[in-house]
């Protein structure tokens, strides 16, 4: 089972939903990048369960403990090790669960392809895994941070239906405090109103709703990424994608650039103050034959509705005999606003490492 991603700043993922914790080891980080615990911390508390009552109500400290790697709060070149223990487990709410399939879950899949699987909270299916990319993901944005002087900023421009105005979705004025003064993730006051509402609506009739997180990345240089396999927007999409109900991916005008023609779609080339080219605008989304061109990199992921929901549905078992499940335990009725950090994780983890390759060949 590969547990790993990124080739020079590297992550490793373990731990189970219901196991003893979760946590990552990051191999590759650079020596005496300053960073406290308390930075990857509110990271983490950022993506823990039971902030807000469009949540899920698993009550989970997520507190981070860091077994190597730094000292004197710098790291030291080391592998960096990171546990966060699980404290609210209740695998009794899955025992009901022990040899049904889930619809559109990766129950029937994983047991497919390994001949067992853990049914308590869907083990390393579960969404609980991306702890330790949100720990990994903290370094990964210090480093960018204090490498590179950039930043990383997601937030929620939809879901099910109700979609910010296109003019305010580009966000390139958003901070950090005009996604977190709403617990939907979305900056768009009216919006977020009429998401939250959306969002209670669907818990209360037992279902769930899909959406769109948006994010992006300033102050990059020209250059990250490579014009064949190691695309930037390739390694980003693959790594958006391996999220837990991501279904969708894209970057700048996107899907929409088959609407434009040709005219309408390039970026002409301006002079910047610095002499250094700029494009005009912005519709390639920072990325240019698979490499940064030093604009803003946007990018979209769209979540599919959770999966596990309290309305009943016709499901089978082991044995192929016909089941009605309606699923207990606590679950999100939304996955989006959570998955906001864990979309910046991503993010940061293969912009660390195509700056580490960048540095490489000696151009950075």
């Amino acid at each position: 089972m590969t547990s790993t991603t990124g080739r020079l700043f590297r992550a490793t993922t373990y731990g189970e939903s219901h196991g003893g914790g979760i946590g990552v080891v990051v191999d590759g980080c650079p020596p005496r990048l300053a960073i406290t615990a308390e930075e990857i911390q509110r990271d983490l508390d950022r993506r823990r369960p039971g902030q807000s009552d469009i949540t899920t109500q698993r009550k989970e400290a997520d507190q981070v403990e860091i077994l190597s790697g730094l000292f004197e709060n710098k790291t030291l070149g080391s592998p960096i090790a990171m546990l966060v223990r699980n404290s609210d487990a209740r695998s009794e709410d899955y025992e009901h669960l022990r040899d049904v399939y889930r619809p559109s879950h990766a129950d029937f899949t994983t047991e497919a392809k390994y001949g067992i699987r853990n049914w308590q909270g869907g083990g390393r299916a579960s969404a609980r895994e991306t702890v330790g990319r949100v720990a990994a993901g903290a370094v990964a944005r210090k480093l960018l941070a204090e490498a590179a002087g950039a930043s990383v900023l997601g937030w929620v421009s939809r879901i099910h239906n109700i979609e910010m105005p296109e003019a305010a979705s580009q966000g390139s004025s958003f901070a950090l405090k005009d996604v977190e003064a709403s617990p939907t993730r979305c900056p768009h006051t009216e919006t977020a109103k009429q998401i939250e509402a959306a969002i209670l609506a669907a818990k209360e009739s037992g279902d769930s709703l899909g959406g769109i997180v948006t994010c992006v990345a300033r102050g990059l240089p020209a250059g990250l990424g490579e014009p064949v396999f190691d695309k930037l927007d390739a390694d980003l999409a693959k790594a958006m994608i391996s999220l837990p109900a991501a279904k969708g991916f894209e970057v700048g005008s996107g899907f929409a650039s088959v609407g434009m023609t040709g005219s309408q779609h390039n970026d002409p080339f301006t002079s910047g103050a610095d002499g250094a080219p700029r494009a005009a605008t912005n519709r390639s989304g920072g990325v240019q034959g698979g490499i940064s061109n030093g604009e803003e990199l946007l990018v979209r992921v769209a979540f599919k509705p959770t999966a596990t929901i309290a309305s009943e549905q016709q499901t089978v078992n082991r044995e192929g005999e016909a089941v009605t499940l309606a699923a207990r335990g606590r679950h999100d009725p939304c996955v989006v606003p959570r998955a906001v950090p864990l979309v910046e994780a991503m993010m940061c983890l293969v912009l660390a490492d195509h700056l580490l390759r960048q540095r490489a060949v000696g151009l950075l």
